[in-house]
């Protein structure tokens, strides 16, 4: 699904951040990233969707086998790769129900479909909406404004269960987030994945891995992928933190 072969980029002013990538995602697989401060992870994440800030300087970004490096951010989410902001912007006077019913007839417009019928737009909002605990009044205020850290990051996983991507990669969804809000969240995240789909997570703690089971789990360091391993490559850097990989 996800293939990124030696991949290279920088900030505007010219900094290298990712130093030579090596990454491959199949369908129904979920991999974790994890690494220490300034490591490259979230320029990971905003390089794959398309993020302006960047410049990618050498490799490829092949998805579904076509190279998507020129293709714009909306581009790309039209193809099914779809982003959760480590901090999700605020949008006054666009409510949530309206922002993500905009997003689907976006994407169906983009592939020629017609826009959802009310009808179908209503029970998905339902059906989703129930299986975050997110409340009929929540649905209708402006998108993230006054909105607490973890109503954010639910929202994030309620817009990913609407849309449907190919590709989910959630930026630190465990951020801020308690215990039963982490839950909440990682059921979201478990539900939507299946043999079509994959995911791939941005974290610095292994206590999210706890309730979503990944099948690689990737250090990234000073710009690189340094090692690969299972689930039990998370706990142990729970308990070793990183300097025995880094030094």
């Amino acid at each position: 699904m996800l293939k990124i072969n030696n991949l290279h980029a920088q900030i505007e002013e010219g900094k290298e951040i990712l130093k030579g990538i090596n990454l491959e995602i199949k369908p129904g697989e979920v991999h974790a990233i994890m690494g220490p401060n300034g490591a490259g992870k979230s320029t990971l994440s905003s390089v794959i969707a398309g993020k302006e800030d960047y410049e990618v300087t050498g490799g490829e970004i092949l998805f579904e086998g076509e190279d998507i490096i020129e293709d714009a951010p909306e581009e790309r989410a039209h193809k099914g790769i779809f982003l959760s902001f480590q901090y999700p912007v605020e949008i006054p006077g666009v409510s949530v129900t309206n922002f993500i019913k905009a997003a689907i007839n976006e994407t169906r417009k983009a592939k020629g479909e017609t826009e959802m019928s009310a009808k179908d737009m209503l029970g998905l909002v339902k059906k989703n909406s129930e299986k975050l605990g997110i409340k009929k009044d929540f649905l209708g205020r402006s998108l993230n404004e006054g909105f607490s850290g973890g109503e954010k990051k639910r929202n994030e996983i309620f817009q990913m269960l609407m849309l449907d991507p190919k590709l989910a990669i959630l930026d630190e969804t465990d951020s801020g987030l308690d215990i039963d809000a982490l839950r909440i969240v990682a059921d979201g995240v478990n539900s939507f994945k299946n043999e079509g789909n994959a995911v791939l997570l941005i974290t610095h703690y292994q206590r999210l891995l706890d309730y979503i089971q990944p099948d690689f789990v990737h250090v990234l360091a000073d710009g690189k992928i340094i090692k690969t391993g299972d689930k039990t490559l998370a706990l142990e850097l729970e308990e070793k933190g990183y300097d025995w990989l880094l030094n």
